[in-house]
């Protein structure tokens, strides 16, 4: 756009029924506060589509100096989030709202934009990534639609704006993106596009910084239909360049059938999911762990996850199953593994029952002892409390982790004596 030039106009392509976020005194108080702002990509997909609405993003001509001052003006705390981005976050009570200043494009290598400030709507479109994402609202209800985003969203089509290789080069984390939002809004077959494009563009996911595939990585594979997905990631020749060893998709499909007969869901299956592609050694998941910059934490629950160290299948018998149990000691961990290994075996979900049954058990008590029964007992501090230990745990396994403080006492004294 020229300077001094208009920006154009767009008509409003349908109306958006007054949601309830939309009517809430918070969102109206930061719309208020405003000149011209609008209700931007996930919040007004999701809203047509009928979907919660959870994150608010808000669009406004104005840039973010003016923004604050406004917000401050009408007594909105502002925080600078993303403020070389044009993004502030405003807060009333427990509500946040993103807020970013229109943008266009000066300069993109793959991984940041150089961003300019404008007040064109359409240029701000333009530099989004799917048609489905370029939707805006008026606080009252008029939705705008540059892009045909509306009939892809009726269609179920997940596609581009403009030339997919074009977008990508912008960001190529947009590959990624493109996948994960396939997997929630698309259906039948990949816009061919889109797909050949993220073929020919895998090789620079590497250049992506791992903080970033991590997190984008994660919200897919906690997402709806990780494994059908995965297929088709798998076909274009991507996870080499995603995340090494990550060859084991018919094994995260068969853990995501335990999960649904499970009723297993949410961002904390990311992980085990993510294990289950995996076909490492400790140095392999260790490095894995450092191209997703994982940390300390999730570092060490993907090498428990993905080279366990104890051996561990659905079908042992349970007195095997009660010693794996207590000498884990973490029953979370025992039940990831059990569903990982029914996994690997590809058997259905009666093949841990007996499994999840003994974790049932063991969830309903505690080994009795510590410690500071054996030192208590006159065992010298060391290897050797930690061998006594193990050995009445796992008696007390044996014994379907039924005897108590005193029971175990005898048996530590014993073990002491002998």
């Amino acid at each position: 756009m020229t300077a001094g030039s208009t920006p154009p106009v767009l008509s409003p392509a349908t109306r958006l029924a007054l949601q309830p976020w939309m009517a809430a005194p918070e969102t109206g108080r930061v719309m208020a506060a405003l000149r011209d702002a609008r209700f931007i990509g996930g919040c007004v997909r999701d809203a047509l589509l009928s979907l919660p609405v959870t994150d608010i993003d808000i669009a406004t001509p104005q840039p973010p100096d003016e923004v604050t001052r406004l917000l401050t003006r009408a007594g909105v705390r502002v925080v600078p989030t993303g403020i070389i981005h044009g993004t502030v976050t405003a807060i009333v009570g427990r509500a946040h709202f993103e807020i970013t200043s229109l943008r266009r494009d000066v300069a993109c290598d793959g991984r940041h934009a150089e961003i300019a400030f404008t007040d064109d709507w359409q240029a701000d479109a333009a530099r989004r990534d799917l048609t489905i994402n370029a939707l805006s609202c008026t606080p009252e209800g008029l939705v705008f639609d540059p892009f045909g985003g509306l009939h892809d969203l009726a269609a179920r089509r997940v596609r581009f704006i403009g030339r997919a290789e074009d977008r990508i080069r912008e960001d190529v984390l947009r590959l990624l993106r493109y996948f994960r939002f396939f997997a929630r809004f698309g259906a039948d077959d990949p816009d061919p596009e889109a797909l050949a494009a993220c073929r020919v563009l895998a090789p620079l996911l590497p250049g992506l910084s791992g903080e970033r595939v991590r997190t984008e990585l994660f919200r897919f594979l906690s997402g709806p239909r990780p494994a059908e997905v995965w297929t088709l990631i798998a076909a274009a020749g991507i996870p080499p360049h995603l995340v090494p060893g990550a060859t084991c998709g018919h094994r995260l499909a068969a853990l995501t059938v335990l999960e649904h007969a499970l009723a297993l869901d949410g961002p904390e299956r990311a992980m085990v999911r993510l294990a289950a592609l995996l076909d490492v050694t400790t140095d392999g998941a260790l490095a894995v762990a450092g191209r997703l910059r994982l940390s300390r934490a999730e570092r060490e629950r993907l090498l428990a996850l993905a080279t366990p160290a104890v051996a561990i299948t659905p079908g042992a018998d349970k007195a095997s199953l009660r010693r794996i149990l207590a000498t884990l000691g973490d029953g979370a961990l025992f039940h990831d593994l059990i569903l990982l290994a029914a996994a690997r075996l590809e058997s259905g979900p009666a093949s841990v029952e007996p499994a999840l049954a003994t974790l049932d058990r063991w969830r309903q008590t505690r080994f009795p002892l510590s410690g500071h029964d054996a030192l208590a007992a006159g065992v010298a501090p060391g290897p050797e409390v930690r061998r006594l230990l193990s050995l009445v745990r796992d008696w007390w396994a044996d014994r379907n982790f039924e005897p108590g403080h005193a029971e175990c006492i005898a048996e530590l004294n014993y073990r002491i004596a002998i």
